[in-house]
């Protein structure tokens, strides 16, 4: 017999779907609703549907729908509903909201705020500078004798990130940003910093304001090309856990990052309520941080809740972080590994064509799940319509095994001029 906890997650990608899949196995869930959701989340999934015709910056609306639907939980996804401060909406109706505040989030939603925050609080980060004024940035960039990473202050949808390899490559990227306005109110200021050279980790820690847990670690590819090479993109595959992760490492995030981090927002009034993202680069000096971001990341979502353990009330722990109550949940993981690998449209992170239907090839192999991405239900067919099409993620108990099974899930897949990196966890 079902719960009666109805849960809202708002969203309309890889993630989102994985949350919904995960959400649906509660045994206090009695519905899981999708705003505005996939063609993944719109048939498939049993106590699951989408809720259309609210735009996705239309938060007072969200609200009203949660209040219409009953919800017992709301679920924010994406980062600019978070930055936003859409969670204040379902707080203001009495609903429990995962996700942090508008005040806390400005971690994510500034780069420069970051920057400044963790230089406050001594938390180990790259070399920086910030800049308004491309004349000034170029200068700064000619006077440094490392490599730089160019960074748009705001959110780019993942892609405002550039690691060029020259310092002409440098300037053009400032230009686009500060001159050509390639980002637009994002890209008011750039930060500027020292491009760190290690392993890269990505730190998923959910939070209550007090007590916080770590999940599994996983490694993104954010290039768009085997080799890591190409522009950014919103990632294009994970896989955790990540060897490189030991427990010193982990010792030593906790430590020199995760908790001056908490503390620090909560004495600057900032408590965080929510999941906290956090990159993380493995230096020869030990750990530093990339970037924060104030939400469930895409595509690391997709590999780390399925390796959440079986006994594990994925709504159980979020209500837990919206009470104050994480103290009481015991969060197990699964042993093995998940790596998934993300199905784009071509031409995508630019310009790409939406539309053409999707053929999947029945029965999907073993040890493989298909969480949709940019797909929408057309009649009877799913159609693509995103940059990023589906994330497909291969369970194994070893990572060489997951790996195997999430490109035998990707060949059961096809649609005109799909592509996806063939060397996730090749590191």
């Amino acid at each position: 017999m079902r719960g009666r906890l109805r849960v809202l997650i708002i969203g309309k990608g890889g993630r989102e779907h994985a949350l919904a899949w995960k959400l649906r196995q509660s045994p206090l869930v009695d519905h899981v609703y999708v705003l505005p959701g996939n063609g993944g989340t719109a048939r498939g999934l049993t106590n699951v549907s989408n809720v259309e015709n609210v735009a996705m910056d239309q938060y007072e609306a969200m609200a009203e729908v949660a209040i219409r639907l009953e919800i017992g939980l709301a679920v924010i996804g994406p980062d600019s509903a978070i930055v936003d401060g859409a969670e204040v909406y379902f707080r203001r109706a009495k609903i429990p909201c995962f996700a942090p505040s508008k005040e806390a989030a400005e971690i994510e939603g500034s780069k420069a705020y970051a920057k400044e925050f963790m230089c406050r609080h001594g938390i180990p980060t790259a070399e920086y500078r910030t800049f308004t004024d491309f004349e000034k940035a170029r200068a700064y960039v000619d006077s440094v004798g490392h490599r730089v990473v160019i960074k748009a202050d705001g959110l780019a949808t993942g892609k405002g990130v550039m690691i060029p390899s020259t310092k002409d490559e440098a300037v053009r990227a400032l230009q686009d940003i500060l001159v050509n306005h390639h980002f637009g109110g994002a890209g008011t200021s750039v930060v500027v910093e020292e491009y760190l050279v290690g392993q890269e980790l990505s730190v998923s820690t959910v939070s209550d304001g007090e007590t916080t847990v770590t999940l599994s670690v996983g490694q993104d590819h954010k290039r768009v090309r085997d080799g890591d090479m190409g522009p950014n993109t919103g990632g294009m595959g994970v896989y955790a856990p990540v060897p490189a992760a030991t427990r010193t490492i982990m010792e030593r995030v906790e430590t020199e990052i995760l908790r001056p981090t908490f503390e620090g927002l909560r004495q600057e009034g900032r408590v965080f309520k929510g999941l906290l993202f956090t990159g993380i680069m493995l230096t020869d000096s030990g750990p530093k941080v990339l970037e924060y971001n104030a939400r469930f990341g895409d595509p690391e979502t997709q590999s780390i809740i399925p390796l959440l353990g079986s006994d594990v009330d994925l709504a159980l722990v979020l209500l837990a972080c919206t009470k104050e109550r994480l103290h009481e949940m015991q969060i197990s993981f699964s042993p093995g590994f998940a790596c998934n690998v993300v199905v784009a449209a071509g031409g995508y992170p630019e310009s790409f064509r939406s539309g053409d239907i999707v053929e999947f090839e029945e029965p999907l192999p073993g040890d493989c799940l298909i969480f949709h991405s940019g797909t929408k239900l057309d009649g009877e067919c799913i159609v693509t319509a995103g940059g990023r099409v589906f994330t497909v993620v291969g369970l194994g108990g070893t990572l060489a095994e997951a790996v195997s099974n999430a490109y035998r899930g990707v060949r059961s897949i096809e649609f005109p001029n799909m592509f996806y990196r063939k060397d996730i966890a090749w590191r």
